[in-house]
């Protein structure tokens, strides 16, 4: 008998798992274990978040999740195979990992975090029986969503599922076609260029992950720190990882003459790293060489490897270069172990994870008090909680952030990751558009290549006035980034400049780009809504305002300049203005 109150409530049930894992598994175990991993780090988890969906449990090869919305959880089951089609493009088919995901809506039993009951076993259900890379709903689902998506939901039938007493009619969800073509070649620059691919963590323990990836990114800093070197952003190159692809095609598809790959082995406080540098245009091994050392030699290995390389491309390159690429954010190895795991939580981008990285970059301070790039990531993630609206009071969120900032580039004078993030923090959240410029500008100084930089400046020209200068700021964000994952912000911040240079059909042309790419995008529906308004577009507008205020319900006149950014008064009245003529309150 029961004897309690049970808690229960109506939800969308979204389940996914991997079809044929134990065969992939069997075949290459740690390998498929690295790739589900990565799948899920940067396509699944941000796609639920975005969607305001919640994972529930995982389940090894797969996850559950609920959502608020039935027709959120359909739009990111269709963002997510469209991404899974993506990445399998040049994978053999054997060697895919294909997602079923099943999604249904049902009364559900709350007991914790965790949800039970009939609607929770049909998704499942519903799962099991969806085709490789596809989408199946249940009839309560195909009644919600119909009407309100843009696609024809195709009758299965009714099916009599495992477990389940009565039928249930399916429905299967279409999403468009995978590509059918490698990404058309980006010119190869006028010097020397190269990207960087994830290292192969040959550790026992998966979990070390991040240390191999981190050492990729300390490689990939020191090469950028290099104005004779064009290199690829970090975000790009990982989106090979545990794809096994041709360095031409990559050469092709990054448009770089050099790249370089290698592994990481960590085990009993000793690190092996292998390289080899290969010539895109031609396939041809320039260097292959081994480096081994103590856990605490650490950084003396990552500088060899990256005066190897340099070695390799430029023998004749002047000394002053290459001690230049080997500054270290800290001497201490624990403090680093924390930055890394730090980062490695944020760019899941959701509360939790931003809360972990928050307490690993603290605790990267405690270890080392002068460690800059720490203070600075620190400062993001109270960015990141007022842009999530996990901390609404934009006064405690200035109290907590911009004291952190303002240590980074006391600190981090000539590091010029600290300094970029610092920038933002400065510009968006203290409402000091004209500090943050100045900081990114010291930062493209110090290291021409990172993208980050390139991609923040072009949000503070906006907000300073400056469309043309955060146009060439962005262009370039995307030319050294052309496969960051989170492009879709530059294309709203382009979307945002030629707005602001009265160029209305190249600004929805760009914030098109990014609301295909994710449809409920708050920052591209706010430039879209307003650059309609401006350019006559009444009735897209309203339809634009319709989505906008689904997702973000608060929305206000008087908040815009919290929301937007530290726009100056002429434009944000402008905006307000536009936001008024489709009926936002004040």
């Amino acid at each position: 008998m029961v004897t309690g109150r049970v808690e229960r409530r109506l939800t969308t049930i979204f389940a996914a798992d991997v079809a044929g894992y134990s065969r992939l598994t069997s075949m290459d175990e740690e390998g498929t274990h690295v790739r589900l991993k990565d799948y899920l780090h940067t396509l699944f988890n941000p796609q639920i978040a975005e969607h305001r969906g919640r994972i529930i449990k995982n389940t090894g090869d797969g996850m559950v999740a609920e959502f608020g919305s039935v027709v959120d959880a359909v739009r990111c089951a269709i963002h997510v195979q469209r991404g899974m089609a993506e990445r399998n493009v040049d994978v053999p088919e054997e060697n895919r990992i294909d997602f079923r995901i099943g999604i249904n809506v049902g009364d559900v039993i709350i007991d914790d975090d965790d949800i039970f009951g009939d609607g929770v076993n049909v998704a499942v259900r519903l799962e099991g029986i969806a085709k490789p890379g596809g989408i199946y709903v249940s009839a309560r689902v195909q009644e919600y969503a119909q009407g309100q998506l843009d696609i024809a939901f195709e009758d299965l039938g009714q099916h009599q599922l495992k477990n389940i007493a009565r039928p249930v009619r399916v429905y299967q969800v279409p999403f468009g076609e995978a590509p059918k073509t490698i990404r058309p070649a980006l010119v190869v620059p006028d010097k020397p260029s190269i990207a960087v691919l994830p290292f192969q963590n040959l550790s026992c323990d998966p979990e070390q992950e991040y240390f191999a990836d981190g050492i990729v990114d300390e490689i990939i800093t020191a090469l950028s720190r290099m104005r004779w070197l064009f290199v690829i952003a970090y975000q790009s190159s990982f989106t090979y990882k545990g794809r096994a692809v041709d360095v031409r095609q990559v050469g092709r598809e990054l448009g770089v003459r050099y790249v370089l790959e290698g592994s990481v082995r960590k085990a009993n406080k000793q690190v092996r790293i292998t390289g080899q540098l290969i010539d895109a245009l031609t396939g041809v091994h320039i260097w292959a060489d081994r480096f081994h050392g103590s856990l605490a030699d650490i950084f003396d290995l990552q500088d060899q490897v990256t005066a190897s390389v340099i070695g390799s491309i430029a023998p004749k390159l002047e000394q002053a270069e290459i001690e230049r690429a080997k500054r270290k954010p800290t001497e201490s190895l624990d403090a680093y172990d924390c930055y890394l795991r730090g980062v490695m939580r944020v760019y899941s981008w959701t509360d939790e994870a931003t809360e972990e990285a928050l307490q690993l970059f603290q605790r990267a301070i405690d270890l080392d008090a002068d460690f800059a790039a720490a203070y600075a990531m620190a400062a993001f993630c109270y960015l990141q909680r007022k842009s999530a609206g996990t901390m609404v009071d934009a006064a405690e969120v200035a109290a907590k952030a911009v004291p952190l900032a303002w240590r980074a580039v006391e600190l981090g004078r000539d590091d010029a990751v600290a300094l970029c993030w610092a920038a933002l923090v400065l510009a968006y959240v203290a409402a000091e558009p004209r500090e943050g410029a100045a900081f990114i500008d010291r930062a493209l100084m110090l290291n021409p290549n990172l993208s980050m930089a390139w991609y923040f400046g072009g949000w503070i020209r906006n907000w300073l006035g400056e469309p043309e200068a955060a146009i060439e700021h962005l262009t370039h964000a995307m030319r050294l980034n052309p496969l960051d994952p989170r492009i879709v912000g530059m294309y709203a911040a382009m979307g945002a400049a030629h707005g602001l240079a009265g160029r209305y059909a190249d600004a929805l042309s760009w914030v098109e780009k990014a609301l295909w790419e994710r449809p409920n995008f708050v920052h591209a529906l706010r430039v879209a809504t307003i650059t309609n308004v401006l350019a006559g577009r009444l009735d897209e507008a309203r339809q634009l305002m319709t989505r906008m205020r689904t997702v973000d319900p608060a929305l206000r006149i008087s908040s815009l300049r919290n929301l937007l950014g530290p726009y100056r008064p002429e434009d944000l009245e402008r905006m307000a203005e536009a936001l008024r003529k489709v009926g936002v309150p004040e």
